[in-house]
């Protein structure tokens, strides 16, 4: 048997790419393990706001609390839209078997 026999037609290569459905449900993980981040991230700008001491006018302290309670409600939403895609995705992969994430 010759080697020419073994290889594969010139046309056709080995995905090197994970499939698509693989592909987002681990961009998906990325993006929510970096959620956490984002909102130390957002709950922090205010520590860098004007506190009216010098020249410059300082930020009410009315306008701070609703904007840490819009991030606080934002993250809750965005957590929510990551949890039921995460879910759905779930459902959509069940003829996958379930691997322990230790092993890997």
């Amino acid at each position: 048997m010759s080697s020419d026999e073994d290889r594969q037609p010139s046309g056709v290569r080995p995905s090197l790419f994970l499939e698509r459905q693989s592909y987002r449900r681990r961009r998906l993980s990325d993006a929510a393990r970096l959620l956490p981040f984002l909102g130390a991230a957002l709950l922090a700008i205010p520590l860098l706001w004007p506190d009216g001491q010098g020249t410059q006018e300082g930020v009410p302290l009315s306008s701070s609390i609703y904007y840490i309670f819009t991030c606080w409600g934002a993250m809750i939403v965005a957590s929510l839209v990551f949890g039921f895609a995460a879910r759905r995705m779930g459902t959509h992969d069940e003829s996958e078997p379930e691997t322990d994430r230790w092993q890997r």
